[in-house]
């Protein structure tokens, strides 16, 4: 699947935030990206507005930045490209809900919840995945489940996650990334081809050696976005600061 060659002003005003450190930029480099993708300035500025009073984005003057909300995935992002684990002794995280009559509001932030822990849904209310994530259980799951450390009999591993989906993305987006800056229009290119990795970077179970297929490219890929994402960086501030 191609990137999609345009952005929304907000989806590009995000994504330019959570991809700069520290997370905070000036209206008008966020507006020279906006015109990137043929964005016209006011149509940014429009949306700056919009995400302020939403909530979304802080102004301090003329700069702009992520909320804590958004900084927290951000942060979620980061740990996705140089995630922190642990060995693995076989041991797997279970967590099973006991808690009744959730709102469906609360129900749908408990599974976003889950879904960014990078456990998954064995079945209705029982999630798991295995323990070698270095990280703490927030309140919002331990005053909804029951935490249980277990070993199944079986390998869980295929009901879970698709794999192999995942690995034949993350090659897709080794070769985008290897074209990306060579091609016509290299900037906005590279901007579609680097927001597409870090969101698949999100979507990697981070499941230890034991349990991955042989070849598993999540190593590779996060290596070659660092190396892409290096010299992106250098071209896109130089075009920003014109």
């Amino acid at each position: 699947m191609e990137e999609r060659n345009t952005l929304s002003a907000r989806s590009a005003v995000l994504s330019a935030l959570l991809g700069s450190h520290p997370p905070r930029l000036p209206a008008r480099q966020l507006v020279r990206i906006g015109a990137l993708f043929g964005i016209a300035e006011g149509t940014v500025r429009v949306a700056l507005s919009r995400m302020v009073a939403a909530g979304d984005l802080l102004q301090d003057g003329r700069f702009y930045t992520l909320s804590e909300r958004l900084a927290e995935r951000q942060a979620r992002q980061d740990e996705s490209r140089d995630p922190h684990t642990r060995p693995w002794d076989g041991t797997w995280e279970i967590a099973v809900v006991t808690a009744e009559r959730r709102a469906p509001a609360d129900r749908a932030a408990f599974r976003a919840t889950m879904t960014a822990l990078r456990l998954a849904e064995l079945r209705e209310g029982t999630w798991m995945r295995p323990a070698n994530l270095v990280r703490a259980w927030p309140e919002a799951v331990t005053a909804q489940c029951t935490l249980i450390d277990g070993r199944p009999h079986d390998d869980p591993t295929p009901l879970l996650w698709d794999l192999d989906g995942w690995a034949a993305e993350a090659h897709r987006l080794e070769r985008a990334l290897d074209r990306s800056l060579d091609r016509a229009g290299g900037l906005a290119e590279g901007f579609l081809v680097s927001a597409a990795v870090l969101r698949h970077l999100l979507a990697d179970p981070l499941l230890p050696r034991e349990l991955l297929p042989a070849g598993w490219p999540g190593a590779e890929l996060r290596a070659r976005y660092d190396d892409f994402d290096r010299h992106y960086r250098e071209v896109l501030y130089e075009h920003l600061k014109g």
